[in-house]
């Protein structure tokens, strides 16, 4: 599932030019524009289709390019370039009708110059130092969102740089389209998992629909047996059965109810178009366990889910899994949970009470039944397994009542020193950077939540990129980060949000 928005997503790639160069100059620019898409469309790092528009001259045909892309349902974002001179104020009409991400590609055709061929067709051909300066002039005049990355169309560096953005312009498709089955209501008396629905819609695309727990207990009472045996075999193929849940296991009904509710809930999701999902413990009328390994499970096929009915979390995990398809690494719903604070080097134990993704898991997971003692229903089935070490990074969305925020934390993923032998959930232990009491802190500062997404696939420039497209805060805390300069910059963006806002 998390593979199909990217492999049917487009990026249209339109070079500008002018009629004051000739027709042979406007030949030679679409060639080359045309040759710039094909070079980049076949670069394995950016996932979306980049598709060669011809080249634009006048207002008429840009602000048409710019209303076809709004319309055009795969057409994820614009990359424009500037290959002669083109006015800018020809562009004004079409810029403010896009409503697609926008990167200014600032290159040029040619790597070297020809020193010795060098004269004035040459020149006016090959100036985007020049009129990419007249486009950025403008785009930063009418206060347009957009990435600008600088330098030769085949260096590696300006390639991964249109990656990142080609994904987060990928995502934020992705957030237009999503829609949140949320089973039950947000977990009684707790603030930071509510939010405005309405404005989130307004501001972020995705929508939010609430059911009864009782609308999925009957898809779940709808599943044949077939299809329960059928996950019965894929969790034995996948997963080290404890025991107790194999076939002559004494706990064998416990993983057969296990599956019957992954089957109900997967074609709930699956009948209604849903690309994310929340439940609550506190909401589990006619469900005989708290779906535990079916959410697990689920996530790991592209599924956005939170916890406690924690909307906001379940979109942006599907968000950033849409995001991360195809990377190296794993993305989940994931929970600060307790800390280590031994003197020198204190971590954080990332948990949840079941439902942690296994995309992020250090070798083969474990299948497991243990007491859960909240929800007041049967020892639920789940997951076990430790997070693989290395670079990550947590972000949280928030709602702050007059906007969004994203806070990213930059951690490192570390092995734990002991086994844990009598923690039977997924977990993950990291060190935040620059250090537990800095990135604590800042966190607590900026409202973060205790839920958050991780995400060993992405890097902050994935996340700014996906921020800047949306026009949402976004807070990094990293190696540079100080106490001081994070809390001015807490006033500082408290009072340019306010003022981007208007009256």
């Amino acid at each position: 599932m998390s593979d199909e928005p990217l492999g049917r997503s487009e990026l249209w790639l339109v070079a500008g030019s002018q009629h004051l160069y000739g027709d042979e100059a406007i030949v030679q620019v679409d060639a080359h524009a045309a040759e710039v898409a094909a070079s980049l469309d076949a670069c394995a790092e950016i996932p979306p289709r980049i598709v060669h528009k011809p080249v634009v001259t006048t207002p008429d045909a840009i602000r048409t390019l710019c209303r076809e892309a709004n319309s055009a349902e795969e057409c994820a974002g614009v990359i424009v370039w500037m290959h002669t001179f083109s006015p800018a104020k020809m562009w004004i009409a079409g810029l403010l009708a896009l409503g697609k991400p926008l990167l200014h590609l600032h290159t040029q055709y040619n790597r070297a110059l020809p020193w010795a061929e060098i004269d004035m067709d040459f020149m006016n051909l090959n100036q985007s130092a020049h009129g990419d300066r007249e486009h950025a002039f403008l785009e930063t005049r009418l206060s347009l969102r957009r990435k600008t990355v600088v330098g030769h169309w085949k260096d590696p560096a300006v390639i991964e740089r249109i990656a990142v953005w080609s994904r987060a312009a990928c995502g934020w498709r992705e957030a237009q389209r999503l829609t949140v089955a949320r089973f039950g209501d947000n977990m009684r008396q707790v603030a930071v998992t509510e939010g405005d629905k309405v404005e989130a819609q307004a501001r972020l695309g995705f929508t939010v629909d609430g059911y009864g727990v009782g609308d999925l207990a009957d898809a779940v009472r709808g599943v044949g047996e077939e299809s329960v045996e059928s996950l019965l075999r894929d969790y034995e193929e996948e997963y080290e059965l404890a025991a107790e849940l194999r076939p002559a296991g004494r706990r064998r009904d416990a993983l057969a109810e296990a599956a019957r509710i992954e089957a109900g809930l997967r074609a709930f999701l699956r009948d209604g178009r849903f690309g994310a999902f929340t439940d609550t413990f506190e909401d589990l009328h006619g469900l005989g366990q708290l779906p535990g390994i079916a959410a697990q499970r689920l996530m790991a096929d592209g599924y956005g889910f939170g916890a406690e009915g924690d909307w906001k979390t379940a979109a942006l995990v599907r968000i950033l899994k849409v995001i991360a398809a195809g990377l190296p690494g794993g993305t989940s719903f994931m929970e600060d949970y307790t800390y280590d604070l031994s003197p020198g080097d204190p971590l954080v134990l990332g948990a949840h009470m079941l439902e942690i993704c296994p995309s992020i898991a250090s070798g083969r997971p474990s299948c497991e039944i243990h007491p859960l003692s909240i929800g007041g229903r049967g020892d639920p089935v789940r997951l076990v397994f430790t997070a693989a070490p290395g670079p990550a990074v947590v972000v949280s969305l928030v709602d702050l009542g007059e906007r969004f925020r994203l806070v990213a934390n930059e951690i490192e993923v570390v092995t734990p020193p002991a086994s844990l032998p009598k923690l039977p959930v997924a977990r993950a232990l990291w060190k935040p950077k620059p250090d537990l009491q800095t990135a604590a802190e800042a966190w607590l500062e900026a409202g973060g939540s205790h839920h958050t997404v991780f995400s060993s696939a992405l890097t902050v420039e994935h996340l700014g990129d996906f921020a800047e497209i949306a026009g949402v805060e976004l807070l990094v805390i990293d190696a540079a980060t100080r106490r001081r300069e994070f809390r001015n910059e807490l006033r500082w963006n408290q009072a340019y949000y306010r003022l981007a806002r208007g009256l």
